[in-house]
């Protein structure tokens, strides 16, 4: 039995999920054109998004954005010191790794204001054209409000495996460790000492629990949604696996999650 049959076993009503090698999707399972809501693995799109208009010019990760002293780096990479889900400002630039909303929605109108292009319409004409992620929308806030499919991130996923839109050296800055050393706080899976994250990329490191697996390694990357939705890529099985589900995020994926995680692990590298 193929190890994305096990997905028939989990609560949910509906599931779809991919595979990805170099080469495209190597596996999938369930309807790949259905269309989920994204919640937080939006960060991911507007991530790189804002990173194409770093690369166009338009700005530069050193722009002042956010709280005095705050930069579009602290924002990407939850070190500004901006609360969650507000403007309010909890911690000095740098001293703790607070997960923000708050900091992406700056982003998107920090890039907005720098291009004169409405975000959504960036994003779109960035990311989602060159790519042919064609059910691919950001329809509100820009740090939890995008919908797409397993098709479309199964696309965008092996773009972060073999990048085309960014240069290689721009993504790989964007998936190592920024401002190391922070602490902070996974949402749904506790405080972490450090809390790694790159550029809008949260990134495993030795962190447990964890919603990778524990045979992921440390430099994996990715994000997950409490929509009930994630997207890792591990850079040392050179493979991605996108998982979307119209359940939200909640006890119940904690378990199946790490152990569907370290079984996709487990045949990717017999295969190698």
């Amino acid at each position: 039995m193929s190890v994305l049959e096990s997905l028939t076993e989990w609560p949910v009503d509906h599931v779809s999920a991919a595979i990805i090698t170099r080469d495209g999707v190597a596996e999938e399972f369930g309807d790949p054109v259905r269309v989920y809501e994204l919640a937080s693995v939006t960060k991911l799109l507007v991530a790189e998004t804002v990173l194409v208009a770093v690369e166009e010019g338009a700005v530069e990760l050193d722009d002042p954005a956010g709280p005095p002293g705050a930069t579009i780096a602290h924002l990407l990479a939850h070190a500004s010191g901006l609360a969650f889900d507000s403007r309010e400002v909890e911690a000095g630039v740098g001293e703790k790794r607070i997960y923000s909303s708050a900091g992406f929605e700056i982003l998107s109108e920090v890039v907005a204001e720098a291009t004169g292009i409405a975000f959504d319409r960036y994003l779109a004409d960035a990311l989602c054209t060159p790519l042919g992620m064609g059910s691919t929308e950001l329809y509100g806030p820009a740090g939890h409000a995008a919908r797409s499919s397993v098709a479309d991130l199964a696309r965008f996923a092996r773009e972060l495996l073999a990048p085309q839109i960014l240069a290689p050296e721009t993504l790989a800055n964007a998936t190592s460790v920024q401002f190391p050393g922070i602490d902070g706080f996974v949402p749904g899976y506790g405080r972490h000492r450090p809390n790694d994250w790159g550029l809008g990329f949260e990134i495993r490191s030795e962190k447990s629990p964890h919603w990778t697996g524990a045979g992921n390694s440390p430099r994996t990357f990715g994000h997950f949604g409490q929509a009930g939705t994630y997207l890792w890529v591990d850079p040392d099985l050179q493979a991605a696996c996108v998982v979307l589900t119209d359940r939200a995020f909640g006890p119940w994926a904690k378990p199946l999650w790490s152990e569907f995680n370290d079984h996709v692990v487990s045949e990717l590298s017999s295969q190698k």
